[in-house]
């Protein structure tokens, strides 16, 4: 059932909430467990003891301008990410 904009609080309370999870930093904490957590239902240690690294490109729009850069082994224009990730893909 969809929710009813009246059934929503205002947006800036909303975001007021939001900055100060960010800002306390709840939305690592709950990676973090979550990581855990799956770790040890595939039967591993909590913490990983090794990670792969890995790296994308991710493709620039006309809006990204002076921003986007140049990946010469893909050969395209965009922004270069850069990823460790755990033996599992748990980022």
């Amino acid at each position: 059932m969809a929710a009813d904009a009246n059934d929503l609080p205002p947006w800036y309370t909303v975001h007021q909430q939001a900055q100060r999870w960010l800002a306390a930093g709840v939305f690592e904490h709950i990676v973090d467990d979550l990581r855990t957590v799956l770790r040890l239902a595939e039967g591993r240690t909590a913490q990983p003891s090794a990670v792969v690294i890995d790296s994308r490109t991710v493709q620039s729009t006309p809006e990204s301008g002076a921003d986007a850069g140049y990946d010469g082994a893909k050969r395209r224009r965009g922004r270069k990410v850069h990823l460790a990730v755990d033996t599992l893909a748990i980022y």
